[in-house]
């Protein structure tokens, strides 16, 4: 059985494929939410948390099939990033607008409130550009080595880290970038992390502290979502526009797809199967832990591919007209 959860500005769609028969079935969920983000851990495939902006957390327990507002301390309603912890399915943490992260380890019954990021230094620089009086946590990624090392990212205005579970935090280390959108790690690669952000793209090979900013072939700088192949952790795929308005907004939306293989430079991923360029707003990618498997969505629909760019297929889902005017805000797969 594979299940999609994409989600959507206005509600979350629930796809799920009979592997006898082949079929598709479709169902959508929190209609007229403003989703945000979405987490799932394979350990736990019937439990899915979702993140609103305007009515804060929720989660399933029956695979997708209900929903429920949880009920947490969270000081916002936007519930803008989620991740679970690799180490421990009930670990789970949260970022909200303004910048906050929580956390729970059990499962989401109880959280608490990891102190200590809105004291850092740059804080009062911190700003995103549509609502410029406040700034929001857009990615949290927990190490798969280290339960207690945490990957952080402020839309707009710092990579952050910790490397005790969140008793205390490091900013901007050298090299990082100001405007991460995602964060991308690999279970194979201790060290390594990937992001993808406004200001371009870069890579660190020792857990956060240094970063780099290979960008050569990489024609457009505005990255927003980073996969790496859960078979080789030196192959990267990002999506990337020339800015905001090209990527988000689906009539002026002009997008693309590039990988980058170790050193080599950036290569655009053109006629793969993968609608890109004029009308397509930027990608949302996800893996499920097998070689060369990526899935990706857009305002087109949603694609898998088996050899990590090279060829994508369309998945026969339903796809109704009105969802090409619509930004994809999240994509969980699970196998």
């Amino acid at each position: 059985m594979t299940t999609a959860y994409v989600a959507l500005p206005d509600r979350l769609c629930r796809y799920e494929r009979d592997e006898r028969s082949g079929d598709w079935t479709f169902q959508t969920q929190l209609e007229g939410r403003r989703l945000e983000c979405l987490a799932a851990d394979g350990t736990e495939p019937n439990r899915v948390f979702a993140g609103t902006f305007d009515h804060g957390l929720f989660g399933s327990l029956d695979g997708g099939e209900t929903f429920d507002r949880l009920e947490t301390p969270f000081d916002s309603e936007a519930v803008t990033a989620l991740a679970i912890s690799p180490h421990d399915p009930e670990t789970i943490y949260a970022g909200t607008e303004p910048s906050r992260v929580y956390r729970t380890t059990d499962g989401g019954d109880s959280w608490v409130r990891l102190e200590g990021i809105t004291d850092l230094p740059s804080e009062d620089e911190w700003y995103f550009p549509p609502r410029p009086h406040t700034h929001h946590v857009r990615w949290l990624t927990v190490d798969p080595f280290d339960p207690d090392r945490l990957y952080v990212g402020i839309e707009a205005g710092a990579f952050v880290r910790s490397e005790d579970g969140g008793e205390t935090w490091v900013e901007r280390p050298e090299g990082s970038r100001r405007d991460n959108h995602s964060l991308a790690t690999h279970p194979d690669r201790e060290g390594l992390v990937y992001s993808a952000a406004g200001d371009g793209f870069a890579v660190s090979s020792d857990g956060g502290e240094h970063w780099t900013h290979p960008q050569s072939g990489l024609e457009h700088r505005y990255c927003w979502s980073v996969v790496a192949d859960p078979g080789d952790p030196e192959t990267v795929l990002v999506s990337a526009a020339s800015g905001a308005s090209t990527a988000h907004s689906a009539d002026t939306a002009d997008s693309h797809v590039y990988r980058r293989h170790g050193d080599e430079d950036w290569q655009r991923l053109e006629d793969r199967g993968l609608p890109t360029g004029g009308g397509v707003v930027r990608a949302v990618f996800e893996t499920t832990g097998a070689a060369g498997v990526v899935y990706a969505v857009t305002n087109g629909g949603l694609f898998r591919s088996t050899n990590f760019g090279d060829a994508w297929t369309r998945i026969p889902v339903e796809w109704p007209n009105e969802f090409t005017e619509l930004t994809p805000r999240g994509l969980v797969v699970l196998e």
